[in-house]
């Protein structure tokens, strides 16, 4: 009786979870078409396409914030995935006293809450006399960035055999090309999965932002929530809907290649 009606309440169950998920989304698609123009954008009055037009015009700025959000996002991830990816590899080559310790102390940056963080750059960049700006941004993402780089590239390294590297070196290859051949293809995947981890963040960060930002530069997350104190401008909407637009057909075509890939595969084996 019991197993009958779990099996009844399932769809159900999932039906709930999927549109407590999804159904946000939605809203915010459907209201980026809102013909709206007062200050309080709550009632959708009908269909029209000028939150998009003022959006690629960037009446609000919003395009300007965003670059600066993709740029700030490459420029410490790509740092973050040097330090993260040769920190997690040195760690792993070699064990020494204190090592447990030292990898506890490189999680710190995404174990302490944000806002301690955001106020301990803020005391540090003012104590050193740095400019607020984007160069106190890329340095407060990259401390944040490293650990993701750093905990999945580690986790990686971890279970793979060590053996594969010494057989390298048993028939000749240097420590850099026995890295260059075998080791980094074979954390790739979790070199990639760290960065995009950490990319995501970086793009999501509000609270260490807000702290070491200057006048002269600004990220979207800062941008929005400066456009909350006159009235969120439905551009959001808009953006925010090409946005998931765009990361949908990525993970769409990240499908389609893998399934290619994966029949190519079946038919060289057959």
């Amino acid at each position: 009786m019991k197993k009958r009606l779990r099996i009844r309440l399932s769809p159900v169950y999932l039906t709930l979870v999927l549109s407590l998920m999804y159904l946000p989304i939605l809203v915010v698609a459907v209201y980026s078409f809102n013909a709206n123009t007062s200050r309080f954008t709550f009632a959708f009055t009908g269909f029209s396409l000028r939150n998009y037009q003022d959006l690629f015009r960037d009446t609000k700025g919003l395009l300007s914030a965003l670059r600066s959000s993709l740029m700030l996002a490459g420029i410490s991830c790509g740092i973050s995935l040097v330090i993260g990816t040769m920190g997690a590899v040195a760690m792993s080559m070699r064990k020494f006293r204190g090592q447990g310790m030292l990898e506890n102390m490189a999680l710190l940056p995404i174990m302490i809450p944000e806002i301690i963080l955001g106020m301990a750059f803020l005391a540090v960049f003012t104590a050193v006399g740095l400019k607020f700006g984007m160069m106190t941004l890329v340095l407060a993402h990259v401390t944040f960035c490293i650990p993701y780089i750093f905990m999945m590239v580690k986790g990686r390294l971890m279970g793979m055999d060590p053996a594969l590297t010494e057989a390298a070196r048993d028939l000749g290859a240097s420590p850099g090309r026995a890295f260059w051949d075998i080791t980094l293809p074979l954390i790739l995947p979790a070199v990639l999965s760290g960065t995009l981890l950490a990319f995501a963040m970086s793009m999501d960060d509000f609270v260490i932002s807000y702290f070491v930002n200057g006048a002269a530069s600004t990220t979207l997350p800062l941008k929005v929530y400066s456009s909350v104190k006159t009235g969120v401008s439905l551009q959001v909407n808009a953006l925010c809907t090409l946005m998931i637009g765009v990361i949908a057909l990525a993970v769409a075509l990240v499908g389609v290649i893998r399934a290619i890939a994966a029949r190519r595969f079946r038919k060289k084996n057959d």
